[in-house]
């Protein structure tokens, strides 16, 4: 699984981003998202993503910057997010090897699209990263499926995955993969959090809001047959969730999300 950084000075461009697709679908994870490039710039050195997706202008440190400087101590692929009026920093972005220069509005099509150009373009860096330390074993490194020990999912991670995809809806814990996995659930917890930066019970509800934006996004429900559709009895707990990640209440993303579809 490829983990995402999102950096974004903007809180809801931001938080519309973050849960504008199913990033799980695409073998992707948002292990954490930056406030600006300086705290981007000390996430990448941190916590060492696989994406990071950016935009340009922010405060303390811009995008570009943000980029050239992590690239000093990790290598990742990158996708800029950009105003129609910064197509002058293009060049810069292109001579840093950026993967993708993306317009604001952002189209769900356009990111994914973006992140699939992205993942093939961090498997072949680190292939050449390789390459250039065993040029003996350059054909060996190519042909093989390289990437796969760098950003591979441990199999019981993968299962707790699996397990919150098909079953979210339900009222499912950790609890329920103890006997299944034969482990116990804090060993779980710490490997998922290790792999994934989040706690079993806080991707849950992160997948759980995810899922309640994209039916939000469809306008065919009532908010309270949303949160019972994603597996929240309680409608107030339901509200207190969303607006923890999304915030905002799910009544006002609905009203945001029409206008900015008008």
């Amino acid at each position: 699984m490829f983990k995402v950084l999102l950096v974004e000075d903007e809180d809801m461009i931001r938080r519309g981003i973050r849960f504008s697709i199913d990033w799980v679908q695409y073998d992707c994870i948002v292990m954490e998202e930056g406030l600006n490039g300086q705290d981007g710039y000390e996430k990448i050195c941190e916590l060492k993503p696989d994406i990071v997706i950016t935009d340009i202008t922010m405060p303390i440190m811009d995008g570009i910057s943000m980029i050239r400087e992590g690239l000093k101590r990790h290598t990742f692929s990158s996708v800029i997010i950009s105003g129609y009026n910064e197509f002058h920093l293009a060049k810069q972005a292109l001579q840093l090897g950026v993967t993708e220069f993306l317009v604001k509005p952002l189209e769900d099509e356009q990111l994914v699209e973006a992140l699939e150009s992205a993942k093939s373009k961090v498997d072949l860096l680190r292939k050449y990263e390789v390459i250039s330390k065993h040029p003996q074993e350059k054909e060996e490194i190519l042909s093989s499926k390289f990437l796969e020990k760098e950003t591979k999912t441990s199999k019981y991670v993968s299962k707790m995955i699996a397990y919150v995809q098909e079953n979210y809806a339900k009222k499912i814990s950790i609890h329920d993969l103890v006997e299944e996995l034969d482990l116990s659930a804090y060993y779980l917890n710490q490997k998922f959090k290790a792999e994934t930066s989040y706690t079993f019970n806080d991707f849950l509800n992160r997948y759980r809001i995810q899922k309640s934006i994209d039916l939000l996004k469809s306008g065919d429900n009532k908010v309270y047959t949303i949160a019972q559709d994603i597996g929240f009895s309680d409608y107030k707990y339901f509200i207190s969730i969303f607006k923890k990640y999304a915030h905002v209440t799910p009544s006002q993303y609905q009203e945001y999300f029409e206008k900015k579809q008008s």
